[in-house]
């Protein structure tokens, strides 16, 4: 059988899941899914408040105090903390727009003859948010890198609010563009999706896992990057790129969403631009 033959049947049977609706076995998963939710948003506040400081720097700018190893505290034991507070941040941001793919992807498995399809619901989302935490990993090391030297340099401190203003201006860009508004179709439509990416079996659910995440990852970067440019631990912040990054995926104006976002950015970030030079 081809691909298309192939993508055909999948998503034919992706729309007889559908029609089917939830068994018992989903319902739980949901509530699971609910309870891991809330310790995650729970946590991420938890550690919002925790990391609350900073250091004032020259340029007139705060470096978060996640940036920073404490003292007495190991540059792994440091990195550690981040990712834990990042994974968290991540369910509590990502799971509730990601979790109408998660759920369809182990409806199929089901009709598909799976035993335990919900398995390979977990699987999914572990190789789903295993593409976050590697995002976690590059924005600590450049985090922490940037801090690092703008504490050895003065002069390239008060350069950073400057850098800020292009990261924003880069950002908004990347929302204008055709690819971002392609991989945003990607994740607004699971049938589309799964048709393409289906893979049975619990390896096969973490490679769609990984699949769905790094489309997720390229869609969101941009989003991500402004919230650490604006406060990454910032709960107002926070709650805002969630709710764009949601609205997005499924609001049936979301592209436009992404391209308001967008414009945004470039004119904040021109903003800080020209008041930093």
């Amino acid at each position: 059988m081809d691909v298309c033959a192939n993508t055909a049947a999948t998503r034919e049977i992706a729309e007889q899941a559908i029609a089917a609706g939830p068994d018992r076995a989903e319902r739980w998963a949901r509530a699971v899914a609910s309870g891991i939710f809330l310790v995650a948003a729970a946590y991420t506040l938890y550690a919002a408040r925790g990391m609350s400081g900073g250091m004032l720097m020259p340029g007139g700018w705060t470096m978060p105090m996640m940036w920073m190893a404490m003292p007495g505290q190991s540059l792994m034991g440091a990195g550690f903390a981040f990712l834990l507070m990042w994974q968290a941040m991540m369910i509590a941001m990502m799971l509730p727009s990601s979790w109408p793919t998660l759920e369809l992807y182990g409806r199929v498995a089901r009709h598909t003859g799976h035993r335990y399809p919900m398995l390979n619901t977990v699987v999914a989302g572990v190789g789903y948010f295993t593409v976050w935490g590697a995002f976690g990993a590059i924005a600590f090391a450049a985090g922490f890198e940037i801090s690092r030297a703008a504490m050895l340099s003065p002069q390239l401190s008060r350069w950073i609010p400057a850098a800020a203003g292009v990261s924003l201006v880069l950002a908004g860009v990347w929302q204008l563009t055709p690819l971002k508004q392609s991989c945003l179709n990607h994740c607004r439509d699971p049938l589309m999706f799964l048709g393409h990416a289906y893979k049975p079996g619990l390896w096969g659910g973490f490679r769609v896992g990984l699949h769905h995440g790094a489309f997720c990852a390229a869609c969101c970067w941009a989003l991500m990057l402004m919230q650490m440019v604006l406060g990454v631990m910032n709960l107002a912040v926070m709650a805002a790129v969630a709710a764009i990054i949601a609205t997005e995926k499924l609001w049936k104006r979301g592209p436009l969403l992404a391209r308001l976002v967008g414009i945004s950015s470039v004119i904040v970030g021109i903003i800080l631009i020209v008041r930093a030079i």
